[in-house]
């Protein structure tokens, strides 16, 4: 099974299973990560899985949506990696994927 790495604010990491076609929001919410909400349910509306993908991954990913565009402007402390969780589905491509958390969301 592919595996998804969540490291918290403070460097926690949190090492997962990560089943083929779930989000990774979904993936968090069901392992208990602190950090990812998930207020909406996955339809990109709250930005409350807003994660910082590593830059190795980043170019593996598929293009950010006008929706997730729209609501990534309003996070915090946006960055060029930043990605909503939501909007990212697990497969074998991303096996290994690191996604850095931002503090706040804890």
């Amino acid at each position: 099974m592919p595996i998804v790495t969540f490291i918290d604010h403070d460097g926690t990491p949190h090492r997962i299973d990560a089943p083929n076609k779930r989000s990774l929001m979904q993936i968090a919410v069901d392992n208990g990560v602190t950090g990812i909400l998930g207020d909406c349910g996955g339809s990109c509306s709250c930005a409350t899985c807003h994660g910082y993908i590593d830059t190795a991954w980043a170019p593996r990913l598929p293009a950010i949506s006008e929706t997730e565009a729209f609501m990534l402007e309003g996070v915090p402390e946006p960055r060029d990696t930043s990605r909503l969780c939501c909007q990212l589905r697990m497969s074998p491509e991303l096996d290994g994927i690191v996604v850095h958390l931002p503090a706040e969301q804890v």
